[in-house]
């Protein structure tokens, strides 16, 4: 009998063995088989129990004895991949009890960056897949204290499909619509991204944890949008600045504004309840830019402790009658239905290490999506965006 033992590596564990199910179909039995294979009944028991793989010769006879080809009886099995990397220190879901946490994984750099898909959102987390699943005692603790810990990943993807994937942090939703116009140019290629506001995202860029950074804070001395900011949180000039669009910044209200809300000054008044963003945002700092210059403390503002974690769920929370007024942007008034009182125009602008511009060639295919005629159609049709400076580089140089 013309048999082997397993290989090391190609053992009866990584193959599919379909023999069995296959014969069964044709109505044969096992001696029948292995008389039109040449071949005894036992061996054909002990390939179908997965305790011998055939060899190439049997593989052939078998195939040809049942009138199919070789791998529609054996099929190689996805090999397991197991990955380490490390938490996201702005990850604020992580859990020491929580094993098989659903992952997304970031390669940037040479370090893989850990984050777990239901801090996409409510919605997200069903729609985005999974890159890996953490495995059983990953989680050693929780930030603060730890803000960053080994985690070991069984991957759900193709590696090479996974070092494709650009993390970007930042609280404008449209990345994600850039992610899927980037996909159709480059399959391989995924955007992911990270709602965090302007500070936020900065700090994860400077731990290494994304590829790419949104920010937009208005500078209240020069009036200048992001380049002072950047210039104080981020040392040397080894980034790039890269203009997506000019947004409005302003008042979000209900639809027919029922409290009549017509700026800051109002907030104090104890019928009126906002729901603010988390420290660091760019519409917290508007916020407090403009109650400053009104002479007004947080301390008198219902709600000013009340946080929202992205321009959506202060917008959403509106809608829904839960607060009376926020400081967002005008694309979110849109989508929800609400009134925009406009306070100012900022600039929406992405900070890129120029490093990683060299190592990971879907940066630049996605710098190329954004200035391209079809998408800045696309985002004019949201409303809300003044796409004429979109692509315009700065060089960050400190003054």
């Amino acid at each position: 009998m013309n048999m082997k033992k397993s290989p090391q590596v190609e053992d009866s564990a990584s193959v599919q063995n379909l023999l069995e199910e296959t014969r069964q179909a044709k109505g044969l039995t096992r001696v029948a088989l292995a008389l039109r294979a040449g071949i005894t009944r036992q061996a054909v028991h002990a390939i179908e129990t997965n305790q011998y793989l055939p060899t190439t010769a049997v593989a052939l006879r078998l195939a040809q004895a049942l009138g199919c080809r070789v791998e529609d009886l054996f099929r190689l099995l996805p090999q397991e991949e197991i990955v380490e990397g490390e938490w996201s220190a702005a990850s604020v879901s992580m859990k020491p009890s929580h094993l098989n946490t659903r992952v997304k994984v970031a390669k940037v750099g040479s370090r893989f960056i850990v984050r777990p898909v239901a801090e996409l959102g409510e919605v997200m987390n069903y729609a985005v897949p999974a890159d890996g699943l953490t495995l059983p005692g990953s989680h050693q603790s929780q930030r603060p204290q730890h803000p960053s810990r080994k985690v070991q990943v069984r991957l759900l993807r193709n590696r090479r499909v996974i070092e494709q994937e650009i993390a970007v942090a930042g609280c404008d939703p449209s990345v994600f619509l850039a992610g899927d116009y980037l996909r159709r140019q480059k399959e391989d290629c995924s955007v992911v991204g990270w709602t965090l506001g302007s500070a936020a995202a900065i700090d994860a860029l400077k731990r290494g944890e994304v590829h790419m950074a949104g920010v937009h804070v208005v500078d209240a001395q020069s009036g200048e949008s992001n380049l002072p900011y950047l210039r104080r949180h981020l040392k040397g000039s080894e980034y790039l600045v890269i203009t997506f669009a000019v947004w409005e910044e302003g008042l979000l209200v209900a639809p027919g504004n029922p409290k009549s809300i017509h700026g800051v000054e109002d907030l104090v008044r104890p019928d009126i309840g906002l729901m603010n963003r988390e420290t660091g945002a760019g519409a917290r700092l508007l916020l407090d830019q403009q109650l400053a210059a009104a002479g007004i403390t947080s301390a008198v503002i219902s709600g000013y402790d009340r946080i929202g974690r992205s321009h959506f769920q202060v917008a959403r929370t509106i809608a829904e009658g839960h607060a009376d007024v926020a400081v967002g942007v005008r694309t979110a008034a849109n989508l929800f239905g609400l009134d925009f009182l406009p306070l100012q125009r900022a600039r929406y602008d992405f900070v890129v290490p120029k490093a990683h511009l060299k190592d990971h060639p879907g940066i630049e295919a996605l710098m190329n999506i954004l200035v391209s005629r079809s998408f800045r159609t696309e985002i004019d049709a949201l409303g809300g965006y003044d796409m004429t400076e979109t692509g315009t580089v700065h060089e960050l140089r400190a003054h």
